[in-house]
Parts: C-alpha cells; sequence; structure tokens
C-alpha cells in the first residue's frame, strides 16, 4: 500500500507528458485550408512532399505547421491613378485569387504568408497605373472599361503566375473622374447623342421622299402605258360589256344605246 502512491506519481506525470505531446503534435487542418510542414531538424520547410490536406494530421512536436487557405478569396482596392493626360482617378477594384496549392512550400519558403501584400496587391497598382495611363478620361468613362479591365488582369496575372499565385480575375467596379471632368464628358455625349438622332431624322425623311417620288413615278409611268393602250376600239367594246351586264342585272334601270357623243351607251338609275 505505501508503494503505490510512488508508483502512481511517475504514471502521473507520464500522462500528463503523454497528453502535451499529443497536443503539441496534433494538427486539424479545416476545410477549404491546407498545411505547410515545417522540420525544425529535418531542413525546414518540406516542398518535395504535397501539403497537408484537410483532417487530422500528427506530426513531430518539435516541427510546424504552417496553415493557409486555398479557397478562392477577393480582396477590393481603391487606387489613385493618372490618366494620359494627367488627370487623377480614382478606380475601384477587386481581385479574385489563391494559392497554387501543389507549390504551397515554395510560397511559403520564397515569398510567406504575406503574399497578398508583398505580390499581389503592389503588381495590381503597378498594372493599372501602366493602364489607365494609356487612356483619356473620356475613354475610362464610357467605352473601355472593359478592356482596362482585361488589359490590368492579364499584365498581373503574367507576374503572379510565377509567384505560386493563381489569378482568377481582376474586376473594375467603379471608374471615379473628377466633377468638372465628368459633367463635361456627359454633355459632350449627350450633344453627340442628339446629333446622332437629328441625322437619323433626316436619313429617314430622306427615305421616304425618295420612296414616294419612286411610288410617283411608278403611277405616272403605269397611267401613260395604260392611257396609250386605251383605243376608242376598246373603250366601245368594254362599253358594250358593261352595258350588256347591266341589262342583265334585275334592278330597275333604263338603258339608251347609242346616244351618247362617241355612240357610248347612256344608263340611267332607278326609276
Amino acid at each position: 500500500m505505501e508503494k503505490l502512491p510512488k508508483i502512481g506519481l511517475p504514471i502521473l506525470v507520464g500522462i500528463v507528458l503523454l497528453i502535451i505531446i499529443i497536443a503539441k503534435s496534433a494538427v486539424t487542418i479545416g476545410s477549404g485550408e491546407a498545411g505547410v510542414l515545417y522540420k525544425t531538424f529535418g531542413g525546414g520547410v518540406v516542398t518535395d512532399e504535397p501539403p497537408l490536406g484537410e483532417g487530422f494530421h500528427i506530426v513531430a512536436p518539435w516541427n510546424k505547421v504552417y496553415v493557409y487557405e486555398v479557397r478562392r478569396q477577393e480582396i477590393f482596392e481603391k487606387m489613385k491613378v493618372l490618366s494620359s493626360n494627367g488627370l487623377d482617378i480614382q478606380l475601384d477594384a477587386s481581385a479574385w485569387y489563391k494559392p497554387d496549392e501543389k507549390n504551397l512550400g515554395k510560397l511559403h519558403q520564397e515569398i510567406g504568408e504575406n503574399y497578398l501584400n508583398r505580390i499581389i496587391l503592389p503588381t495590381i497598382r503597378s498594372a493599372a497605373r501602366s493602364v489607365v495611363g494609356r487612356y483619356t478620361p473620356e475613354q475610362l468613362y464610357s467605352s473601355k472599361r472593359d478592356a482596362i479591365q482585361k488589359e490590368i488582369f492579364e499584365e498581373t496575372k503574367k507576374i503572379v503566375d510565377d509567384q505560386y499565385i493563381v489569378l482568377d480575375e481582376i474586376l473594375v467596379r467603379d471608374v471615379t473622374l473628377p466633377p468638372t471632368i465628368k459633367d463635361a464628358i456627359e454633355r459632350k455625349l449627350k450633344q453627340e447623342q442628339e446629333s446622332l438622332e437629328y441625322e437619323f431624322r433626316l436619313v429617314t425623311a430622306e427615305k421616304e421622299a425618295e420612296r414616294q417620288i419612286i411610288e410617283a413615278e411608278g403611277k405616272a409611268q403605269a397611267n401613260k402605258i395604260l392611257s396609250a393602250s386605251l383605243t376608242d376600239k376598246i373603250l366601245q367594246d368594254k362599253g358594250i360589256e358593261a352595258t350588256n351586264k347591266l341589262a342583265e342585272s334585275p334592278n330597275s334601270k333604263v338603258v339608251i344605246i347609242g346616244s351618247g357623243d362617241s355612240g357610248m351607251p347612256i344608263i340611267l338609275g332607278n326609276q
């Protein structure tokens, strides 16, 4: 009985140490995450093996695991840039990005956990300044926003692809011009729209006039042909044919044959 406390104490200490070791060794990788293993006595960051995937892992207590989110993430950025004529433009943009999971160890070793501020944001700002500087405020405001967005994305992607980062898209959400410039552009666009509308009305009226002229010329030509073909003989035949039809009609009438100046019938209506 006296030996039990002496035996129980080492066991208790051993259990406590085991719990501490397990706590230090156990790593849980959450959903949408991956872990980079750092071996304190084994060469540092592990780059030649896949990162630790989701779930529960046991590592040596003297090693460390750096957890990265590998799902697609979004960052919003407001930038002051200059147009081609030196005017201040505010650009509101966002980027969709994520780390290259298969090269997560190299990303951690060469760039680190703060890769967003070290690589992505400076690259987007540089590309935005370069691209926007090629365009006038009017182009930025009206017709070139999609082209600007595409060019900023392409220039940024060329750089970050070599930095173990996957860039999915860059979206230009808003372009803010100085108020005076914006008002001047809107007035100009309105005048251009009104001018186009006036030109359209002129073209429409001109085409309608041409249509009416062509229609009138067609009718005149038809009448001319018809008049040339109507001889006295044809008119008399048509008159006789009409007289016969009227004579056969049950309606009351008086038909006087040969009483006209030209010998055509004179037809009197209902009596």
